[in-house]
């Protein structure tokens, strides 16, 4: 049985919000429910972003997919919730427990392929979560930012690297340098990310910041690094409050209410933690500028949808 029909059955049989996540395939289900109902109301839309392809008559034209856009989102997403960290391995587990449910599954190289090439839909759903988040998160909140390096190579190997050259720059973090991006978020007190921003690794951190504050509003806590005069007086002008720590050689006397405040700085570190560490965001193994980004969208949106879960009427996983 697909996994179409098994949505159709279990929808006919029972409340789809009500039904418990008693193992991966619940879970599975819960995805591609939302992914089919998320990109029918936005396929069209995404469709006139796209350029128009002119029409090659050297190269016969390219073999539609066996798989839908909604199968591959949803597998893409799902990838995040069985703890593999590469395609590879996430293949082989495709291939050896769902194939009843992807009967159509094309081979490793296509897949890739496809995920690819899909992640403009998951850029789509990484905006839809942004902006639910920040429709929830209280102006009163305080809102915490952060870069983290993603290097796309060792050091060892930045005069040999390629794949990301001209896109990727060399940069310099509290860890040493690096060659690669740099990824700058907003996230609220639940470490539910509003806003993100990918510049190359030597961004200066506050111009990345104030390309990404347009919507957000009241305290946002950042480091001594985003100190700087010009910065100060434009948060002022929009209506933020820009609240950084003191460098080491500054005069200011902080109350405990402020050191508080400051302490907050850590869950910023703990979403780098585990968009880094569980969740393997940052790479080398992408092998095409497109492999980096669709990495990069992929892991975003499965942490986005795990935070997700907790704001709707599903209940909780069981053990």
């Amino acid at each position: 049985m697909t996994l179409l029909q098994q949505t159709k059955q279990i929808s006919k049989k029972e409340n789809f919000s009500e039904k418990i996540f008693k193992n991966l395939k619940d879970l599975l289900l819960i995805i591609y429910c939302f992914c089919k109902d998320f990109i029918t109301e936005i396929k069209e839309n995404v469709i006139k972003k796209l350029p128009l392809q002119k029409i090659d008559r050297n190269h016969p034209p390219i073999k539609k997919g066996k798989l839908s856009v909604a199968e591959i989102t949803t597998l893409a997403i799902f990838r995040n919730f069985t703890g593999h960290k590469n395609w590879a391995d996430f293949y082989r587990h495709i291939v050896n427990y769902h194939t009843d449910d992807f009967p159509n599954f094309p081979n490793y190289k296509n897949f890739v392929k496809m995920t690819n090439k899909v992640a403009i839909f998951g850029k789509e759903i990484l905006d839809f979560f942004m902006k639910f988040f920040i429709q929830k998160t209280p102006e009163k909140d305080c809102k915490i930012t952060d870069p983290t390096k993603l290097k796309v190579c060792e050091n060892k190997r930045i005069f040999h690297h390629k794949t990301a050259d001209g896109f990727a720059q060399r940069g310099k973090s509290s860890m040493g340098w690096f060659f690669g991006f740099k990824l700058h978020i907003i996230c609220n007190e639940k470490m539910e990310i509003l806003k993100i921003k990918f510049t190359p690794g030597n961004t200066d951190d506050r111009k990345g910041l104030m390309q990404i504050w347009d919507d957000i509003f009241g305290m946002i806590i950042a480091d001594a690094g985003y100190i700087g005069k010009n910065i100060f007086t434009k948060a002022k002008e929009k209506g933020i409050h820009l609240f950084t720590c003191v460098k080491a050689n500054m005069k200011k006397l902080l109350t405990k209410e402020q050191k508080e405040i400051l302490n907050k700085r850590s869950l910023v570190e703990t979403v780098f933690s585990v968009l880094k560490l569980r969740m393997n965001l940052e790479t080398t193994l992408p092998r095409s500028v497109d492999g980096y980004f669709s990495h990069y969208v992929w892991v975003l949106v499965g942490y986005q949808f795990k935070k997700f879960l907790k704001n709707i009427d599903f209940k909780p996983l069981s053990a």
